[in-house]
Formats: structure tokens, C-alpha cells, sequence
């Protein structure tokens, strides 16, 4: 296993993390415990959830993937050897269930950090992130950005300084942020420089051979401002495994189960796209997943690449995928796909 170190931190990290979204949905505590113990014997330090989680969020099952990773670790004792991430879920996305005020202020996040401590059983959240951004803005594949005069919002000074806060209690030692966008990156480095408050030390967005929007305003800033990106949905929600390819529906699959999720597999050109790169995963002898992983993996932009799973065997397969090195003439026929089929799941 590699490991990289979070620029702005000390936090020393497994290049691929280990994401829990289907904890509680999916799949049950005892399958959750056995994908830890296989990720942990493998070199993975990096566990990021969320108190959404899991995946499809509803009210009934939420903060059940925190609580079966605090289980997790009070059962093995072994907390010293991870990197726990977790997120602040922000308003919209139909998620005012879990506070009743929705918002990214003092008291969300307060409210927000020891209920998270509470269910994970630990004192510190290594680096605790913002979902999404409250704002009106374009995440989770929107397009028209869509200007208002007016709007409801906790400003971004607000946030970062009652994050700064727990900090100071030692409830959390670093801060990220998740699906935002170049200006919303800016915004949350330049106030931070300005007041004197904690600098975010990640960004954790979409990136996969489907979706490299990154690329376009994100990489640069991520270069110069030593900001690197987790990566999330490496396989685009497992279509770039090609399990799902020719109309294909595996059982138990997540997308045979939940439907609403058709990002990935909503158009014409997204279902030829992911042909075309399983085909060339096939042309050079190598397993699809792991080609698009092992792209994503070979990124200098990325800090750490974050992989799901519902059986052994897939996280075996994922992991496995460090051990691929993509040659010169691969990643410039996977740069002629991308030309060829621009931005499909943006």
C-alpha cells in the first residue's frame, strides 16, 4: 500500500480510502466488519462515511453507517490506526430529517460534530467535511446554474468559523469539502488566509473515466493551492465495471435496486461510452474496474481514491487495482475515449 501525506496536515493517508455508503443499506454489520478487516490487513488507514449514510438516504436508516463503524472500532481497538473522515449533511437534497434547521452554522455544526463523535465512539474526527455547499449552486451532475437575487444561505465566513471552533475544542483536527465548485474552493482559501481560520485541506468530488470534469477547473487549483482531491464514484456507481453493460441488471446490484441513481447510465452516450472502455479494458487483457481505478489511481491530483463495495470479492478486485500500471499507449487511447465521448456524466 501507498501512502500520501495531506498537504496542510499531518495526516498521512492510504492511497486508496475505504467508503462505507452501503453500511446499513446494503450491507449488514457483520459484511461491513469483514470488508474492514480485509481493507485494514491490506494497507487501508482511510475510512470516510458520512452522517447521511447509507445510501439511498432516509430517515430511518440514517447515521447507521457511523454507528456500525463506531462498533467496528470499539470492537477491534484500533483507532489510533485510522484516519477517520466523516460529513455535514447541508440543507436541500431532502435532508432537513436530520436537524430540524437545516443550515451550515454555529449550532448545526456543533449539533452536527458530537452527534457524529457520539455514534463513531471516538473523541476526534480526523477530518470532518461540508457535503455540499449551502448555496445556490450546480453539484451532483446539475447543469444551467440558475442566478437568484435572493438567497437563503449561511455564509461561508459563518461556517468556517464554527468550524474553526471545534478545532479549538479538539473535536475535529482537519476540515475538507465535498462536491463544490472552483469558486466555492476559492472562497473557502482566501477567507480562511483573510481571517486567520483553519484552511480546508481537501476537496472531495466525482471523478472516473465517465466524469472528468475535475479537470477543467478543479485540477489547476488543486495543483497550486496544494488542495487534493478524494475521489468519489471512481467507477461511476460500478457502470465502468461494465457489470451493467448489453441492459445487464445483476441482482443485488445497485443500481438494479435503486433506479433513481441512473447518473452513470441515464443517456445514450454514457452507455456507449462505458462500452468503449470496458472493450479496451478487455483489448489489453485487464479487468474494466480496475482499469478505470487504477487511471484514477495514477492521477497527481488525487490524495486518495475512494472505493465501495458490497462483497469481498469486488473490494479484493478494487484494491488489487494499485498493483496495475496503465502503459503510455493505454492512457493515450483512454485520452482518445475522452475526446470521443466529452463529458458524458458531468
Amino acid at each position: 500500500m501507498e501512502y500520501r501525506r495531506i498537504p496542510h496536515s499531518n495526516l498521512e493517508v492510504s492511497k486508496i480510502c475505504l467508503g462505507t455508503m452501503t453500511w446499513g443499506e446494503q450491507n449488514t454489520q457483520a459484511e461491513a466488519f469483514a470488508q474492514l478487516d480485509y481493507a485494514i490487513g491490506s494497507g487501508i488507514n482511510f475510512i470516510d462515511t458520512a452522517e447521511m449514510y447509507p445510501v439511498p438516504p432516509k430517515p430511518e436508516t440514517q447515521g447507521e453507517t457511523e454507528r456500525i463503524l463506531g462498533q467496528y472500532i470499539k470492537a477491534r481497538g484500533n483507532r489510533d490506526d485510522l484516519v477517520i473522515a466523516t460529513k455535514i449533511a447541508a440543507p436541500g437534497g431532502k435532508s432537513d430529517y436530520i436537524r430540524k434547521n437545516m443550515a451550515l452554522d454555529w449550532n448545526n455544526i456543533h449539533q452536527a460534530v458530537d452527534t457524529s463523535l457520539e455514534r463513531l465512539q471516538i473523541d476526534t474526527i480526523d477530518l470532518y467535511q461540508v457535503h455540499w455547499p449551502d448555496r445556490n449552486t450546480n453539484f451532483f451532475g446539475e447543469l444551467f446554474y440558475d442566478e437568484q437575487e435572493v438567497e437563503q444561505q449561511t455564509p461561508i465566513l459563518e461556517t468556517l468559523e464554527a468550524l474553526a471552533e471545534v478545532i479549538r475544542q479538539g473535536k475535529v483536527r482537519y476540515i475538507g469539502v465535498s462536491n463544490e465548485t472552483p469558486w466555492g474552493l476559492m472562497k473557502y482559501l482566501q477567507l480562511a488566509e483573510k481571517h486567520g481560520l483553519p484552511r480546508i485541506v481537501t476537496v472531495q468530488n466525482p471523478y472516473n473515466l465517465l466524469n472528468r470534469s475535475f479537470e477543467v477547473g478543479m485540477s489547476e487549483i488543486s495543483h497550486r493551492e496544494e488542495l487534493p482531491l478524494l475521489a468519489y464514484s471512481p467507477l461511476a456507481f460500478g457502470a465502468l465495471s461494465g457489470k451493467y453493460c448489453n441492459n445487464q441488471w445483476p441482482e443485488g446490484a445497485r443500481l438494479t435496486l435503486f433506479k433513481r441513481f441512473a447518473r452513470y447510465t441515464g443517456s445514450q452516450m454514457a452507455l456507449d461510452a462505458t462500452a468503449a472502455y470496458v472493450d479496451l479494458a478487455r483489448e489489453f487483457n485487464l479487468s474494466p474496474a480496475q482499469m478505470a481505478l487504477a487511471f484514477v489511481n495514477s492521477r497527481k491530483f488525487v490524495g486518495s481514491n475512494i472505493i465501495g463495495a458490497t462483497d469481498l470479492y469486488q473490494l479484493k478486485e478494487n484494491i488489487d487495482s494499485l498493483k496495475v500500471s496503465l502503459s503510455p499507449e493505454l492512457l493515450s487511447r483512454l485520452n482518445a475515449l475522452s475526446d470521443q465521448f466529452r463529458l458524458p456524466c458531468p
